[in-house]
């Protein structure tokens, strides 16, 4: 936190307005224009959680750390992660939550500006907590949504603190990040698959013009964009692009185009229905894919899928094909993997989520299902299964 900032983050009631959300207040107006809400709120969390740890006030936690060792040490504070802290809170038992990024922070990433595909209820963590102004929340309401549940539940969460090695111990394990040691009994992977984009592996995608991120439209107006993917994100970037006036060509695999079984990962209607419309206008194309064969400092070399080349005058590549979850700490404590609808996965039990390495569990995109819903619902699985775990060590021990 920046020192100017320290000792007075919530002192300036006055600074404050009402929020939209019932219950809910802003950050003082001063943060929110100098750092925006999304990383005001972060700031204002880590301001708690270091005042707590100075003065020892542990006001509105159930479970006050004060182990040497953790019940449970979740990574990442997604969906997934901070359901699971609130279940562990709820539950009683020592948990900590740290996070290499920001309170939500696959979220954080997504597109500024971005409707979210599902409803409040598909993402909150209790009915109605979530009230946006459309049908579908914003990235921002979201996003404001997670931060504000962990601040007001005072969950124990560090944010910007990565992991960096795990080991196995005779009691559990003892986790290393950059900013501290940890032992713990027991393990929750639920950090989220933005860490490896896939690649085309073709020349030229090295070059600065090409991102495997999309988070804005406005430096490409009036720009020739070429958006690369088959899916929602790709649909949603090639929207977002044309919509703002950018000369946009969507390249797509015809059947990735013309599927229409939610199963199998179309781009859903709600994405489908105006990209339809925006290619009647002049500003989005549809080119059907066979390859990528070359990426220039001002062209793109594509093979359509019926062999025909072509090069496209560009400013901009989006390589949107989708991206993998980082399984190296899990494979390394002899987690078994096995391959998933979206890339490898950990082999876990279905009903309490726990891999083959007695006390990790594994939530969110590190499961066979990387939905928010399903995300959330996890840790009301997993909570009880690590109480059963801490109930069958004390046992043993006496």
């Amino acid at each position: 936190m920046p020192a100017c900032l320290r000792g007075r983050v919530l002192g300036d009631d006055t600074a404050r307005t009402e929020s939209r959300y019932d219950g809910y207040m802003l950050v003082p107006g001063k943060l929110q224009a100098q750092f925006g809400e999304s990383q005001a709120l972060n700031l204002v969390a880590a301001e708690r959680r270091d005042r707590r740890l100075k003065t020892g006030d542990r006001r509105g936690q159930t479970a006050p750390i004060t182990k040497k060792m953790l019940d449970l040490l979740i990574i990442g504070a997604g969906p997934a992660g901070i359901s699971a802290a609130w279940e562990a809170k709820k539950a009683g038992i020592q948990y900590l939550v740290v996070e290499k990024g920001l309170i939500g922070n696959t979220i954080y990433n997504y597109p500024v500006g971005l409707t979210v595909f599902s409803t409040p209820n598909e993402l909150e963590f209790r009915e109605g907590d979530l009230d946006p102004a459309r049908e579908k929340p914003t990235r921002e309401e979201l996003l404001s949504y997670y931060v504000r549940f962990v601040i007001e539940n005072d969950l124990n969460v560090n944010t910007e603190e990565t992991v960096l090695s795990v080991k196995r111990t005779s009691d559990g394990f003892q986790v290393r990040s950059d900013k501290g040691e940890y032992s713990a009994a027991s393990l929750l992977f639920a950090s989220g698959a933005m860490d490896f984009p896939r690649k085309l592996d073709v020349p030229g995608e090295d070059l600065p013009k090409v991102s495997h991120h999309f988070r804005e439209t406005y430096p490409w107006v009036r720009r020739n964009a070429l958006v690369i993917g088959g899916g929602n994100s790709a649909g949603e970037a090639a929207l977002f692009l044309a919509d703002e006036g950018a000369e946009t060509t969507l390249a797509i695999f015809r059947e990735d185009w013309e599927n229409t079984d939610p199963k199998q990962g179309c781009i859903k209607y709600w994405v489908k229905n105006p990209l339809e419309e925006q290619l009647q206008k002049r500003c989005l194309k549809l080119f059907f894919l066979g390859k990528v064969l070359e990426i220039k400092e001002d062209k793109v070399v594509l093979e359509s899928e019926d062999g025909r080349v072509c090069e496209l005058e560009n400013d901009v590549v989006f390589v949107l094909i989708g991206s993998d979850a980082d399984l190296t700490l899990l494979t390394s404590l002899g987690v078994e993997t096995e391959e998933g609808k979206h890339g490898n996965v950990p082999v876990y039990d279905d009903d309490t989520f726990e891999t083959n390495v007695p006390g990790i569990f594994v939530a969110g995109h590190f499961t066979r299902h990387r939905h928010i819903k399903p995300a959330i619902e996890a840790p009301r699985k997993i909570i009880p299964a690590v109480q059963a775990r801490m109930k069958t060590t004390a046992a043993k021990a006496d």
